[in-house]
């Protein structure tokens, strides 16, 4: 692509794409990596793609409000959605540390800016590595690059069905994480019941003494051993957030019409 003008524009555009995403997607948005970095990596990402994703059908390589919108609302639809992600580990971490009795023991989260409990962060930590590990993260930027040719640049525009459906699917993050804490909260249970029935048997026995260290000891061990499922599990949850996101995406059109008619 030789006119300059157009490139210029079309990568605007696709910054403005992957921007949104890179904001709010797993890993892509932990602050762990620096703000340059991640603003390099979007415009390296956005330069390369610039000639292929003008040249495509029905791309319109003008900047307009409207353009931009629509591009920032791709990349939004895409963050926010796989975002849900990580929202599910922090709450699975957050129904174990209660469990675990460390409901007290509070870190200051850097994604959010918030005081979070301690499992919550150690979740959040585990899930990201089983991201990183899965090349999940790659699978995601290879669906925003997708995207270009479902939604090309300038065509798409945020319309309320897709916001509703990103809003239902976020109810969903609490069946999800009572199952991934489930093998914790169980055995936590068992454990309250068997000593609470010690104590029936023996009062003297000192049960308030032995109900922590036995509910965290007992806790750590069934987590250990549920670590061999998180990997499907997580995968099965990102490849539903993220059909749900391609979904949104490619339905976009028929929706407008819908809401618009």
């Amino acid at each position: 692509m030789t006119d300059w003008p157009t490139f210029l524009s079309a990568m605007t555009l696709a910054l403005v794409r992957v921007s949104g995403m890179v904001a709010f997607a797993p890993f892509f948005s932990s602050t762990s990596l620096p703000l340059r970095t991640k603003a390099v990596f979007a415009a390296a990402v956005a330069f390369l793609l610039a000639p292929l994703v003008a040249s495509l059908p029905h791309a319109q390589a003008v900047i307009t409000c409207s353009a931009i919108l629509g591009e920032l609302a791709v990349g939004l639809v895409y963050g926010l959605s796989l975002a849900l992600l990580t929202e599910m580990l922090l709450f699975a971490g957050q129904i174990a540390g209660l469990q675990f009795s460390f409901s007290l023991v509070n870190l200051m989260d850097p994604n959010s800016a918030i005081q979070t409990p301690l499992l919550g962060n150690l979740f959040q930590l585990m899930g990201t590595l089983v991201l990183i590990t899965a090349g999940l993260d790659r699978i995601l930027l290879a669906s925003m690059i997708r995207s270009f040719r479902v939604v090309p640049l300038g065509a798409y525009a945020l319309q309320p069905p897709a916001a509703l459906a990103i809003v239902r699917a976020a109810a969903g993050i609490f069946l999800a994480a009572l199952e991934l804490a489930a093998p914790v909260l169980a055995a936590t249970l068992l454990v309250e019941v068997a000593v609470a029935l010690i104590g029936k048997l023996s009062p003297q026995l000192p049960v308030m003494s032995l109900t922590v260290p036995f509910k965290t000891l007992t806790g750590f061990v069934v987590l250990m051993g549920s670590l061999a499922l998180w990997p499907r599990f997580i995968e099965a949850r990102f490849a539903a957030l993220l059909d749900l996101a391609e979904r949104l995406i490619s339905i976009a059109p028929a929706a407008a019409s819908a809401w618009g008619g």
